[in-house]
């Protein structure tokens, strides 16, 4: 027998979509007990006496609970920060390496999401134990539990999720799936886990009728994206236990939209020698920007409702995009973002839509997570029937289209930065890179570089 973990990591699509998925249900009670600190006196009513005899009191107190969830919320809030703040700093900077890896294997279009990688391996570990689950960690860039406080580092991508679909101007959607063999036995403790951590919707089917099987999956995927993920299975093993989905769908607003009446066809430079037309956006205002001198690049934001931005990084000469991604990291862009003056300018930027699918489980092999993909593989705390149970895939889906709508769906490398030499007029009309992140957490959702904006 053997595993299949089919992550369907980041769908961006018409306006930005995303995939992994998740939406928090109740901890589960071990997970309450390690998050949920001595509720506090929230009333600032009551003397110094009782306030500190209700603050170790009230947590015992049943007609308490609601208030003593919200205050728990606010008394967990700097830990959370803290932790939360490595996450984002670690799972952005793995974003990086995996870029460079697929950079190796090509140098056209890119679009992935570090954090769908991320939350699905994260999410895979519930049921890995031993050195499979210990390799995952370190493998991922995930933060290391504080033994002070030995909490789950995927209620970390929980209180992530909590945050991130407050934000109803984001227009996120997050779900998760398990799509099981129906004889197959997965342990109780594992599918609560996934139920608590990630919001998993358990789906039983017969994957021995292999078509039968990747019928009804794209059919219920298709169904729970409102069409926005039409196919997903392209086939499916007959030996297969277990089909993992995560999926996030985010539709980013443009603060500022671009006017589609100046919208008019022009040229992008593929290189030197190429070119070809797209159509490009064109929008007068205010631009937050800066100039890195050391790497001769512009970087320019463009605002999404809720609180997202997308950084583009333009090379300021030809051909020289792929040399920049060997020196990216959450130091250098936080360098490039603290740099940053606000001007009126004029922007064109091309509209563009890619998809890609990639096969992840070759590129974390590369990284040094080898051990979950072997037959060696360790995977007791997901079922019984752990013999010969490993997981064969790791996929990952990603597609982006960004239009005057907006979009649907760093080694501390020392940066000599000059807070304004971005001309009045910046030009988007060669080979960029695209990063896509939530500003309050600083978490990179989607990462992209576009060679050529019309090609899929």
């Amino acid at each position: 027998m053997k595993v299949v973990l089919g992550l369907l990591l980041p769908c961006l699509l018409a306006e930005v979509w995303l995939v992994p998925g998740l939406t928090p249900d109740p901890q589960l009670p071990e997970a309450q007990a390690q998050l949920t600190p001595t509720a506090q006196n929230g009333t600032g009513e009551e003397d110094g006496d009782e306030a500190a005899r209700d603050k170790e009191d009230r947590a015992e107190q049943n007609g308490a609970e609601e208030d003593g969830e919200e205050e728990a919320e606010e008394a967990e809030e700097p830990w959370l920060t803290a932790s939360g703040q490595q996450l984002s700093e670690e799972t952005s900077n793995f974003g990086f390496s995996l870029l460079r890896k697929i950079s190796m294997r090509h140098e056209g279009n890119v679009v992935f999401s570090p954090l769908g990688l991320s939350v699905a391996m994260a999410a895979l570990m519930l049921g890995a134990t031993g050195q499979t689950e210990a390799q995952l960690g370190p493998g991922l860039s995930l933060p290391a539990r504080d033994q002070s406080r030995p909490v789950p580092r995927q209620a970390l991508f929980r209180q992530l999720r909590d945050r991130l679909s407050r934000n109803r101007e984001l227009g996120l959607t997050q779900r998760s799936f398990a799509f099981i063999q129906e004889d197959f036995d997965v342990k109780e403790t594992f599918l609560n886990s996934s139920k608590s951590y990630f919001d998993t919707e358990c789906v039983s089917l017969n994957f021995h009728n292999a078509s039968q099987a990747k019928r009804l999956m794209n059919e219920y995927i298709k169904k729970e994206t409102q069409g926005k993920i039409p196919k997903l299975f392209d086939e499916i093993n007959p030996g297969t236990k277990l089909i993992l989905v995560d999926y996030i769908l985010l539709k980013g607003k443009w603060l500022t939209p671009f006017d589609p009446v100046f919208t008019e066809e022009d040229t992008f430079h593929l290189d030197r020698y190429k070119a070809v037309k797209v159509p490009m956006m064109y929008r007068a205002g205010k631009f937050a920007s800066t100039f890195d001198k050391n790497f001769h690049c512009h970087i320019l934001k463009l605002p999404y409702r809720g609180n997202t931005t997308m950084l583009v990084v333009l090379m300021e000469k030809m051909g020289d995009h792929l040399a920049l991604e060997d020196y990216l990291t959450t130091d250098l862009v936080d360098t490039w973002l603290r740099s940053m003056t606000t001007r009126r300018m004029e922007v064109f930027f091309p509209k563009f839509k890619l998809e890609q699918k990639y096969e992840m489980h070759e590129l974390l092999k590369q990284m040094g997570i080898r051990k979950i993909f072997s037959p060696w593989a360790d995977l007791s705390k997901l079922s019984v029937a752990t013999r010969n149970l490993r997981v064969s895939k790791v996929l990952q889906r990603a597609a982006i289209e960004v239009n005057e709508k907006g979009t649907e769906a760093l080694v501390g490398t020392l940066s000599e930065i000059i807070a304004y030499s971005m001309p009045p007029i910046i030009k988007v009309d060669r080979p960029f890179h695209f990063l896509i992140y939530e500003e309050t957490s600083r978490m990179l959702l989607f990462l992209g570089r576009v060679v050529n904006p019309t090609l899929l």
